[in-house]
């Protein structure tokens, strides 16, 4: 919503009012940037967060089987909200399904994908680092599926983010289990992430987030509950441990950081979006510093600041392509007095 300033430089009557109602809408305007600039950092910390708090769910229960209650978690919390809200459906059978097919690629490929490959002995910093090449792929995709360019500066960007990321994990010495299977499934999991962000940029339509998380997280469900039944054991360890990691995903992950991922990708550039991803490992290393006490070796900040860099310089060639908003200029008071 774009700022508006009052202004009406014809009656001298309303130029106190000016002075007075002018801060009020400067400060929202402030306000609403601040919060602008704060989503994709919120979004960050609350994915970088899900390798470690996953892989703390392991120790109760299989993937598929975690999965599974994780999504019916969601659906059982936000069911409520729908009657409640009685937010507007998908107008057409279309848009239900694209809806599905994202929610699908995210949720069973790219999730399903990733905690399979940590199950099977891959470290979660192998896992990032695959799927941390999403933001190269995607920047191949979108000029053909997205009509979206990607620059010079921003291949530049993308290419030292990425060369960031790999410094951080190896000066962590974190690369362990990488076998086939580990292998296999986290390309996977990078296969459907990539696919499930280029095809909501493409196609995705504004909805509800009541809306388009039950969509999601049900046709989810559909999928993982028969891999459970026919892979795993399905038996569950209730423990305050495993409750938290299932808390912290259904809450944090499931519904706040995909929200935020896909309100993103809709509103804005999709590789700017999804360099974010290059910043995955070093936040998944700083979180594992503040919350388990793991050391950061001095070649692993050095590797961050790298990432940091790509990523700054592709969101910041974003910002430049994009003029300022203008300011709508109206005046105070009923417009029929004026002369």
């Amino acid at each position: 919503m774009p700022c508006i300033t009052w202004i009406n430089w014809h009656q001298r009557n309303h130029l106190a009012a000016q002075f007075i109602h002018a801060p009020t809408y400067t400060l929202e305007c402030m306000s609403t940037n601040t919060i602008t600039k704060l989503v994709p950092w919120i979004f960050l910390t609350l994915w970088c967060g899900g390798f470690t708090v996953a892989k703390v769910g392991f120790n109760g229960a299989e993937p598929f089987t975690l999965l599974s209650i994780r999504y019916a978690s969601v659906a059982i919390l936000l069911l409520p909200f729908l009657f409640f809200l009685r937010p507007k459906l998908p107008a057409s059978l279309t848009e239900w399904l694209h809806i599905a097919w994202v929610g699908f690629l995210i949720q069973v490929v790219y999730f399903g994908a990733a905690w399979v490959a940590m199950d099977s002995g891959g470290s979660a910093a192998t896992v990032a680092l695959i799927t941390s090449l999403q933001p190269i792929l995607v920047a191949l995709a979108v000029p053909y599926f997205a009509n979206e360019q990607v620059s010079v500066v921003r291949w530049a960007g993308l290419a030292l983010g990425l060369l960031g990321c790999i410094g951080v994990i190896v000066a962590n010495n974190e690369l362990g289990g990488i076998g086939p299977s580990v292998l296999g499934f986290a390309f996977l999991a990078l296969l459907g992430i990539s696919c499930g962000t280029v095809w909501e940029k493409r196609f995705g339509i504004s909805h509800h987030i009541v809306v388009t998380s039950l969509i999601q997280y049900s046709v989810a469900l559909l999928f993982t509950i028969p891999f459970a039944f026919a892979t795993e054991t399905m038996t569950i360890d209730i423990t305050p441990a495993f409750l938290f990691s299932l808390f912290y995903l259904v809450v944090f992950n499931s519904i706040l950081a995909i929200s935020l991922l896909l309100m993103m990708i809709r509103q804005g550039e999709v590789t700017r979006v999804s360099s974010l991803f290059f910043l995955v490992p070093p936040g998944s290393a700083i979180i594992a510093l503040l919350v388990l006490g793991e050391p950061m070796m001095p070649m692993a900040w050095i590797g961050m600041l790298v990432a940091i860099s790509g990523v700054w310089l592709v969101t910041r060639q974003a910002v430049t392509n994009h003029a300022p908003p203008k300011i709508h200029h109206t005046t105070l008071g009923d417009r029929s007095n004026d002369k």
